[in-house]
This record gives structure tokens, sequence and C-alpha cells, in this order.
């Protein structure tokens, strides 16, 4: 079902624009260019989510978020504003509201904040019914939109600890390899604790460079540097009363952990080029993929901000020490993409298990997840089956017994030819020599072609050539 959008502008064209643009990728639309005509609208339909810009002719978007929060709390309220009103946007989220955009109006932007905040809204709904934070949680209301609880022992585990930190005040560390879903457990984590309510912040700090490091995480006036040219508030002001999400917490230089200390020590921060003192009320919530008392021991992380981060930690499995949690999780993906395609795609064939079982999946869910939008895409009957599958996975050997030998599931060209001549013979090495390569430098292509001696290209061409003689 399209999420239902209301557009608030009285500059009828850029609502225009806006409402093409979010009609483009999926939403249901409707604008108005009043205060008035808002509620008028809101009386005949109910919205997943209001875009309000805050200057109007007949009233504000103030006073619009009261109206709406008192009376219609579930909508998601985003307001638009100018340079000038950038000091209201911390009294505007206090009142209710998700998020607000600063013009001028980008609209990859304005399509990231929408999806993040109806994301949000799924994963509240989920919460519901929730006595207090102290109760114990059940595990159906633990998943997110981005993520689904498995039955391996490694997601018993993992829930297990979720139930724990949630209703807690401690800072988390999440460590796992890349793709494991360390985000969507932050997540869940504040979803399911007394701050679900407040902002949920999450920060790359992977690309954060020396310069920018200090204005994203604090903020700064206008003025304050050179490019200043209104005033920015920083992640920590932003999710103030929260939750805030460092990911990739091991990145950070040792200059900035010293900044970045003495804010988590004094839970007091000051903009950039400001005197006045901000206090802090932020859960952390920090991840990594790298072995942070190792990075400490090495001195490239400090040890005393180690330890202020370190009142918890959960390690989050990788895919491959889920087994029985893949084909949940891809049955999960999958209906997922059936709604956003408009398809209905009944399951996998048992060929297709196989290989979803049988493949390592070095990109963990977030690889799954990939995996499934792109094979579903490409599917046009009622079951996925092994013609659409990459070429990773049509490589993969089934698993067998503990004794027994693996044979690898050739391109259905070589396995069903009958008379295998020196031609079929050469070509079924080829594929062996490519396989055994891929497989060894983990199927980075690059990698694997200098060690074949053969150029890039030359590599993919092959891919492709063995790729379409599956699919024959």
């Amino acid at each position: 079902m399209k999420k239902k959008i209301l557009i608030v502008d009285d500059e009828i064209s850029i609502g225009l624009l806006l409402s093409n643009f979010l009609i483009k990728k999926g939403f249901e639309v409707s604008n108005v260019a009043s205060g008035k005509k808002v509620l008028q609208a809101l009386e005949k339909k109910r919205f997943d989510l209001v875009l309000c810009d805050y200057r109007l002719g007949d009233t504000s978007g103030k006073e619009i978020l009261i109206y709406i929060k008192e009376n219609y709390p579930n909508t998601i309220v985003i307001i638009i504003t100018g340079y000038s009103d950038i000091k209201l946007a911390v009294e505007l989220i206090k009142l209710g509201a998700y998020d607000y955009i600063v013009k001028p109006l980008y609209p990859d932007e304005i399509l990231n904040t929408i999806n993040k905040a109806l994301e949000t809204q799924g994963a509240l709904q989920s919460t519901e019914g929730m006595e207090d934070a102290g109760s114990p949680i059940n595990s159906d209301l633990l998943n997110c939109p981005e993520y689904i609880n498995g039955e391996s022992d490694a997601s018993a585990l993992l829930l297990k600890q979720i139930q724990l930190i949630a209703p807690t005040g401690y800072t988390v560390i999440l460590t796992g390899k890349s793709g494991t879903g360390k985000e969507c457990v932050a997540k869940t984590i504040h979803l399911n604790s007394s701050r679900r309510e407040q902002p949920f912040v999450a920060m790359d700090c992977g690309s954060l460079t020396k310069e920018l490091a200090a204005s994203e995480f604090f903020g700064h006036e206008k003025g304050a540097f050179t490019g200043a040219a209104f005033t920015k508030i920083g992640h920590f002001e932003q999710a103030n009363g929260g939750t805030l999400f460092l990911d990739e917490v091991g990145n950070l230089s040792y200059e900035i952990q010293a900044t970045l200390l003495r804010a988590v020590q004094e839970r007091k921060i000051k903009r950039i080029g400001s005197t006045k003192e901000i206090d802090l009320d932020v859960r952390l919530i920090v991840a990594t993929n790298e072995n942070l008392m190792e990075a400490v021991h090495n001195g490239a992380f400090r040890e005393d901000l180690y330890h202020r981060f370190n009142e918890f930690s959960i390690q989050v499995p990788a895919l491959k020490d889920r087994e029985h949690d893949i084909l949940i999780f891809a049955a999960h993906f999958l209906a997922r993409v059936n709604i956003e395609l408009n398809k209905n795609i009944k399951g996998f064939s048992d060929e297709v298990k196989k290989c979803l079982l049988a493949y390592h999946w070095p990109g963990n869910v977030r690889e799954l997840k990939n995996v499934i939008r792109r094979i579903a895409l490409l599917t046009d009957g009622d079951w996925i089956e092994t013609h659409v599958l990459p070429f990773e996975l049509g490589i993969t050997d089934y698993r067998k017994k503990p004794n027994e030998r693996k044979a690898i599931h050739l391109p259905q060209t070589l396995n069903h030819d009958q008379s295998l001549n020196l031609r079929h013979a050469a070509k079924e090495a080829e594929y062996n020599a490519i396989l055994e390569v891929l497989k060894a430098v983990n199927f980075n292509k690059t990698k694997a072609a200098k060690i074949l001696n053969i150029d890039r290209k030359t590599l993919y061409n092959k891919i492709k050539f063995i790729d379409a003689g599956k699919r024959t």
C-alpha cells in the first residue's frame, strides 16, 4: 500500500514540484496551500506524513505541528525551514516534529528524510502495547523494517542481550562484520527503551574528516568559520533526549576521539563559534567492524574513550553463523520486495534454496537483501529459479554429509552434455580455474584478474559467458 503524504506550502510551484517528485517515487501525494485547508484535508483522509513549510500565509508550521500531534499523534511531521528559522528547529523537534529540512530543497535529501521517518514510524508501531520499558520484550516487537529475528542459537543469544540492555541507559558497543545489521540492532534497542518516542540519530564516523568532525558532532553558529553561511545543529544536539548511533567509530582520528571524550564525560557541548554550553541527555550506541581493544593496544584508539563506551557490548553474528535463519531472512526480504515491485512471487525453488544455504555470504544480511531484490526483479513466474541467480551463487558447492565429497554445481550446458568432448573439457577446466581463484580472493574480481594474468574486462566476459551457459 502506498504511503500517503500531505505537502503544505503556500508557494504552489514548490508544492507541485515536490508532489511530482514524490509521486514518481511511489507515494500518494496531496497538496494544500494554507493552514485552513490542512484541517480540511486531515478530516477527509488519514496521512502517514505531513511535509509542512514553516512560514504560511494564515498560520505557521509550529501551529500546524501542535494541532497534528494533538489530534493525529501517529502522523509524522517534517518542517521545511529557511536559514533564519534554524534556531526554531530544536523547539519544533521537542514539540514532536520528526525532523526539519533547510532550504534550498534537494530532492535526494527530502526523499532520504521521508524514508527514514516512515521506517521509524513502522518500527514504533510494532512496539505499541508495551506496558513499560522494563517489561519483558516479545520477540515479535523487536523487528524493524530492515531486520528480522531468526531461529538460530546466535539469534536467540542476540535477542536475549537486546532484552537485557534495552531498558537501561547503558552505552553499548556493537561489534560485527560489515552488513550484519548493527544499525538495525541499535535501532531496536532504542525502540524498546524509555527513549523510543525521542529521536534516533545515526552518524557515519567512517566518512568524517578532521575539519568537518567537530561541526558534525556539535554544530556551529552562522559565521563561525569561512563557509558557515547558517547555523547548523550537530548530531549530539539533534539526538538530545534520544539515542545517538555512531557507526564505524573505530575510524575516528585520535584528535577527534579526544574531542568526543570530553563531550561524553561532561555531557555538555558547545557549537563552534558559541560560548553557550548545551546540556546533553543522550544515550550512545557505537558500532565497529574492528577489534577496538586491539586498536587500543596498537595506540589507534584511546583507552579512556573505549572504557567510556564499553558499559555493555554485543557481538552481532555474521550470516554464515546463522544458517538456520537464511531462508527466514530471504522470505522476509521477498515479501517486502513483492510489495515494492507489485509482484506475487510465492517463494524459492528447492535448487535455489540449496544455493542460498550453501553460499558463504561475505556481505552478510545486506548482501542477502540485495540478492533477493535483484533475483525478484528478474523473476517473471511464481517461483524464483536458478537461472536468475547471480554468478557467485550459481557456482556454490552444495552442502553434503561430513564424509561425502562435494560436487561443484556446473553450468547446465556442461552438466547435461552427454558427449563431453575436448572442447567442452577445456571449458570446464577454465570454469574450474576461474571458480577456484574467485573463491580464494573472496570474489574480488580485480584480484582474480591479476592472479589469472588477464585484464578485468576479459574476466568479466568469461564470467558472463559462464553465466549465459547456465541460463540456456
